[in-house]
């Protein structure tokens, strides 16, 4: 593990694992196996728009203690070479400067297959282009760490790390399971991860606001850790409220804050 938790779980799940999963499923669960192309993203309910989440965790030991992120996420739709795409700008601040990120992503809207991917912290950028084919290092962008990066891809896949806005978008319903085709660039090569729909819960937020929300979950293990995580999504708009993770008896929350917070000005 880093030593700030790391902005994701970067959960690890083979292929076989998920069909070994997908044995034990109940008779009555629907699976679904989910990458750009096989039409099962309803691109149309990703709204436009900023968004910011309150993340943070525990460590084992230290109860008394939390540590902190906030997360801005900026999407828009554009228009790039004559096709209509998703722009989606991030900022990740942590408790010092070591731990700010800036990201930035381009999606096809249609199927929000990856098309481009850039990330920057700690003095240093990964860039990177992204096709159904492969992805590769960015060789015009200055500096870039992960300029002789290349991989092969054998089928197209989503980009791991706007798994918020891939989960938004799912046809999520009682009894329904995605096995979704994720990829963290730069890293291992793209894996099918279980996605399950749990059940539905009435989350409240301010004002004593009831929200009906459907509930995501996968489980699996990293470095022979298990891990679990549990996505509350709501059911009319179609947006991630909530989020908590349980990584090796670590802790981690993440909160969707009101469309009152400001925009923090950097």
């Amino acid at each position: 593990m880093q030593q700030h938790y790391p902005y994701r779980l970067f959960p690890v799940t083979v292929f076989l694992l998920c069909a070994a999963a997908l044995l034990r499923a109940p008779a009555y669960a629907q699976v679904d196996t989910v990458y750009p192309g096989s039409g099962h993203l309803r691109t149309s309910a990703l709204q436009p728009g900023l968004k910011q989440y309150l993340v943070y965790y525990q460590r084992p030991g230290a109860g008394k203690t939390l540590w902190c992120w906030y997360w801005i996420r900026d999407i828009a739709v554009e228009t790039r070479n004559g096709e209509k795409v998703y722009a989606i700008h991030q900022q990740w601040l942590g408790s010092d400067t070591a731990s700010y990120r800036v990201i930035f992503s381009l999606n096809r809207a249609k199927d929000f297959a990856p098309l481009y991917h850039t990330e920057s912290g700690n003095g240093k950028t990964n860039a990177y282009n992204w096709s159904a084919a492969g992805i590769a290092g960015a060789d015009t962008v200055e500096a870039n760490a992960q300029k002789d990066f290349a991989l092969a891809f054998d089928r197209p896949n989503f980009n791991w790390n706007l798994d918020i806005e891939t989960f938004e978008m799912l046809p999520l319903a009682e009894g329904r399971t995605f096995a979704i085709n994720f990829y963290d660039a730069g890293r291992e090569p793209p894996e099918f991860v279980l996605y399950k729909v749990t059940g539905s819960e009435q989350l409240t937020l301010l004002g004593q606001v009831q929200v009906d929300c459907w509930k995501l979950a996968t489980t699996g293990s990293y470095n022979g850790v298990a891990y679990t995580q549990t996505f509350w999504i709501s059911k009319q708009q179609h947006e991630l409220l909530k989020e908590e993770d349980v990584f090796d008896k670590m802790f981690r929350c993440k909160i969707k804050l009101p469309r009152a917070a400001p925009k923090l000005t950097l």
